[in-house]
């Protein structure tokens, strides 16, 4: 990262590059009809008139009732031939009547009237058995659009003649029409212009439940829906259902498609660019650790498709997809403070979908913020269930609380019935972050917690090989935790990487004075330098250096993970083995010489392992101190950290000025109450007559 904290890593810009388009693909591409009612209820938007002519669809249980009925027939389809009606027209205006020529723009009026209502052929009614079909009621499809139309509207070929001459003999009731119409070929040019569509009607009637039409009635463009304020029934919401199905389904807006495309790159890379300016402000760190990043964006991208997919077709099914899980899978691996922002950032998707989507946003933050406080590190067993049914009892009570207000319109019952299959699917589901910890190479808390129980293997070792330095890692986890939570630091990462801190001195254990007491056993206290005694300086500064590789390459061979290891690392920093180079000095050493007498680590980089630093530091110079004052105290903390800052070691790690006062306050404080001076215990006095007894 750059000074302004702006990550620099190309890795980074190629994954929100990545997942921007996914998202792209998954945004809508048409708009939605954007009203809320519910039956019953008045109709609180403007007066709405019908933009299209469109079907009325029965219901589930219309279409059962007609089920249950005789075999139903099927309705026939018919194309409406402007050729024909055009042709004809003009054969008509080009017809001589001779002195009875004044007839013709009659003529051709009523002819077109005809034509306008539609004229089938006569074999049968519809060029099949009359029996085949619903005489009552026939599909039209004129400008690629079918309209329903009443049988008895739409003449028959002989019909259709008959009412030509009869419309005919009433305007001209003086000429004998009917011979004058024969003998110039008018009867010859009225023909169908409505031509049976047998392909069109076969694959309706197979689509329709055994034959059952799934519509009734139909409503044209520019007639009234609904008015403003008006009560809902069940006819004008059969209606409003029927208009949102067609209107979902093939309206929103007809201009370019590039324009649906470009809002949805435009709202995508909203998104995500709110996702980058939360993580940079909650743990820019982040950045530079690409599994973590590529976590967040793997879990933003499921929560993504559960909102943007899943209830496309079916809306309720939404109550289905277990957004919790989101939380609860960033919590088993970021602190609470950094995955709320987050979060909310992976539930935005929930806004674009659906009329109320702000609804749904609110019931699953709510959820997901009180499972994330419920969730316990190491739960195991049924407690593992608890954050589940924690968002199970708070989706139903903010689901009813939002259905009392009117703010959402669903089947209840189906609705709680797929709000606690979302629960379970959340507690069952909840151990695949363990596998993710695998994929993405994260730690996570409840490995943290298994890595702090001293009765690992590792830490068995430890206290067998060098009890010293086992005694030296648990008073140091204790200082760094004490210290951590004064902090807000990582507590359960910093305990675990205090406790392994110094495993690499059990390779050599003899080199170091805490363990001392392993070669007198009948003098633990008297301290011996027999290990260093036949050693130059710089040879006992290459065995001590020596434990921070022997740790990392025991920590490597042990799988202990990378986060852990940095602790090994970093807690000697690039500092000096002050001791044997002070002794290497007064014996007549070149002072420049400070190669040999400096560990070859690295510095910290965060604020837990400057923690681990000092504590390590702290922990082990207070053993030599006498006086048990707070001042003295304060003065050997304030030297330990001024040695570790003048030296540079807290240049790269990201902890402040405030924190790091905060930091040597704690453990002055710790010190103090660990070493207080006890009351001494005053000795029984025998009496004299027990002595003489």
């Amino acid at each position: 990262m750059n000074k302004s904290g702006v990550p620099e890593n190309p890795k980074v810009y190629i994954s929100f590059a990545i997942v921007l388009l996914l998202l792209i693909f998954m945004m809508p591409r048409s708009s939605k009809f954007d009203y809320d009612y519910r039956k019953g209820s008045t109709w609180k938007y403007e007066t709405l008139f019908a933009q299209f002519d469109f079907p009325i669809y029965k219901t589930k249980d219309q279409i059962r009732e007609e089920m249950s009925g005789s075999q139903s027939v099927a309705i026939p389809y018919y194309k409406y031939s402007d050729e024909v009606v055009n042709r004809n027209i003009k054969s008509v205006d080009g017809l001589s009547f001779g002195k009875l020529s004044a007839i013709k723009p009659s003529l051709i009026s009523v002819l077109r009237s005809i034509y306008s209502h539609g004229i089938v052929q006569d074999e049968g009614r519809w060029g099949r058995r009359s029996d085949d079909f619903d005489e009552s009621l026939i599909y039209v499809q004129k400008d690629k659009r079918a309209s329903k139309v009443p049988g008895s509207e739409v003449y028959r070929q002989s019909d259709a003649i008959a009412k030509l001459l009869a419309e005919m003999s009433l305007l001209y009731p003086q000429y004998n029409l009917d011979s004058l119409f024969k003998s110039s070929g008018v009867y010859d040019l009225v023909v169908p212009n409505l031509i049976f569509d047998e392909q069109t009607t076969n694959m309706v009637h197979a689509d329709s439940d055994d034959g059952i039409s799934p519509t009734q009635g139909y409503v044209k463009a520019g007639q009234l829906i609904v008015s403003e304020g008006e009560l809902i029934t069940a006819e004008i919401f059969q209606m409003l259902d029927s208009y949102k199905v067609e209107y979902d389904a093939n309206i929103g807006y007809n201009g370019p498609k590039i324009i649906y495309w470009l809002g949805g790159i435009i709202t995508s890379l909203v998104i995500l660019s709110i996702l980058f300016f939360v993580i940079l402000l909650v743990d820019k760190s982040i950045f530079g650790a690409w599994n973590k990043l590529s976590y967040i964006l793997f879990i933003f991208l499921l929560s993504s498709i559960g909102a943007l997919c899943v209830g496309r077709e079916e809306p309720l099914s939404l109550f289905l997809v277990p957004f919790v899980l989101a939380i609860l899978y960033l919590r088993k691996f970021f602190r609470f403070s950094t995955i709320v922002p987050i979060y909310v950032v992976c539930l935005l998707p929930l806004t674009l979908l659906r009329q109320d989507g702000a609804q749904l946003f609110l019931m699953y933050f709510i959820a997901g913020l009180a499972s994330a406080y419920m969730y316990r590190h190491g739960a195991k067993g049924w407690k593992q269930f608890i954050p589940s049914f924690v968002s199970f009892i708070i989706l139903v009570v903010t689901y009813f609380g939002m259905k009392m207000l009117g703010l959402l319109d669903s089947d209840e019952s189906t609705s709680i019935l797929y709000l606690f299959i979302g629960s379970i699917i959340t507690g069952a589901a909840d151990p695949l972050a363990y596998l993710f910890e695998r994929i993405f190479k994260l730690l996570s808390s409840t490995r943290l917690v298994e890595l702090s129980d001293t009765e690992n293997a590792l830490i068995r070792e430890l206290e067998e090989n060098a009890p010293g330095t086992f005694q030296h890692c648990l008073q140091v986890m204790s200082m760094s935790e004490t210290a951590a939570r004064a902090v807000d630091a990582n507590v359960l990462l910093i305990r675990a990487g205090a406790l392994y801190h110094d495993i690499g001195k059990m390779m050599n254990p003899m080199c170091f004075v805490e363990n001392s007491s392993i070669a007198n056993a009948e003098n633990p206290e008297e301290k011996t330098d027999e290990y260093h005694s036949g050693l130059t300086p710089e040879q006992s500064a290459h065995d001590i250096i020596r434990h921070v590789t022997d740790g990392i390459e025991l920590a490597e061979k042990r799988h202990l993970p990378k986060e852990i290891i940095d602790f090994i690392r970093t807690h000697h920093g690039t500092t000096r083995t002050g001791y044997f180079y002070n002794k290497y000095v007064n014996d007549g050493g070149d002072p420049k010489n400070v190669e040999p007498f400096t560990y070859k680590g690295v510095k910290p980089q965060t604020k837990e392992q400057v923690i681990v630093m000092l504590c390590d530091s702290i922990e082990a110079g207070s053993r030599t101190l006498k006086d048990n004052s707070p001042k003295t105290y304060s003065d050997f903390v304030e030297a330990i950290a001024a040695g570790k800052a003048a030296e540079g070691q807290f240049d790269e790690a990201g902890i402040t000025i405030k924190e790091l006062n905060t930091v040597k306050e704690t453990i002055k404080s710790y010190l103090s109450q660990m070493n207080h001076d006890r009351v001494a215990y005053p000795k029984r006095r025998i009496s004299s007559k027990k002595q003489n007894y």
